[in-house]
């Protein structure tokens, strides 16, 4: 073996573009840029200019969210831990945490707290103690004799309705008790001022309105008109059966004009909910209660529902 023989693997080295050797040399005229003019040149760079329109990064709607303050954990996999076992740096006897892994020199930070990952099997029983660990790298470690301990978040989490504790600062209460006391014992005397009869009465009939409002279908009074016996029951059936659909204006209404709207009641609700396979006769029976409700104008879709389940008499299926 000689110096004039030693070479780099193929591949290893590449001869570099040398440009401005003629039209022949491969890369004669623009010197393999492609174009002239500015993007010709060197030390310019349009990247998202278009010229004339909005870009097309700014045209994009932007999605998602990126939290500022994250957390972020080092990952700490089954193979390293094993690795770490035989070589000694744990030696299975003291509890490890972050703190303790980082300072064996398994992990280089510990960050916000460790997760445990991966899967395999681990030589020697350990004590973890983990900010997180998957299900396969739990089972290892135990398999092992070992115990992974999960240390759960300090930050607060409240459900939904239930208020946080603020027992350091003064409430409105307080306050309006305070001020109570400091008042004059006159003021403290005086009367409460009575409401107006009417505006007690308004709004008694308003208290009655939305307790009612709670128990009785806003479709019950519509459906009555057709149906003096309809039941409330039968009626929010109906109405959480169409669920979504009632809050959109277009499908709140059935168009008995529209065949392709007709179409998808006889494949929908005549098919699947009252059990009529004869696509024709279900045709039918639409078009009928279309007729009975030709008076309204508006036809809304509980009411033209709870006529078709009345015409097979299954309002007590639904």
């Amino acid at each position: 073996m000689r110096l004039n023989e030693l070479s780099d693997n193929p591949g290893a080295t590449k001869e570099r573009k040398r440009v401005g050797r003629g039209i022949g040399s491969g890369t004669g005229k623009t010197g393999g840029r492609g174009v002239k003019g500015q993007k010709s040149r060197s030390g310019v760079a349009i990247k998202g200019f278009e010229g004339g329109q909005m870009p097309i990064h700014m045209r994009l709607p932007k999605r998602g969210f990126n939290k500022p303050n994250r957390k972020r954990f080092a990952e700490l996999s089954i193979a390293s831990l094993n690795r770490a076992i035989e070589s000694g740096k744990i030696d299975g006897k003291s509890d490890m945490d972050a703190a303790a892994l980082v300072e064996a020199g398994v992990l280089r930070r510990s960050f916000d707290g460790v997760r445990l990952i991966g899967n395999g099997t681990v030589s020697k029983a350990v004590k973890l103690t983990v900010s997180g660990a998957t299900p396969a790298a739990t089972k290892a470690v135990e398999d092992a004799k070992g115990t992974v301990t999960v240390v759960e978040d300090k930050m607060e989490r409240r459900e939904k309705g239930v208020k946080a504790d603020r027992s350091n600062k003064v409430s409105k209460a307080d306050k309006k008790a305070a001020k109570a006391s400091a008042a004059p014992a006159e003021q403290e005397k005086k009367p409460a001022a009575k409401k107006p009869a009417k505006k007690a009465a308004a709004q008694k009939d308003t208290a009655k309105k939305a307790e009612k409002s709670d128990d009785v279908s806003d479709y019950l009074e519509p459906t009555q008109e057709y149906d003096a016996d309809a039941d409330n029951a039968v009626v929010t059936k109906i109405e959480k059966y169409l669920g979504a659909s009632l809050s959109n204006r277009d499908s709140k209404y059935v168009s008995c004009s529209d065949e392709s709207e007709l179409d998808t009641i006889v494949k929908g609700f005549m098919k699947k909910k009252l059990g009529v396979e004869d696509k024709d006769a279900a045709m039918e029976k639409v078009k009928a209660v279309c007729e009975t409700m030709k008076p309204t104008r508006m036809k809304n879709r509980v009411t033209f529902y709870y006529l078709l389940a009345k015409n097979e008499g299954k309002l007590g299926d639904l």
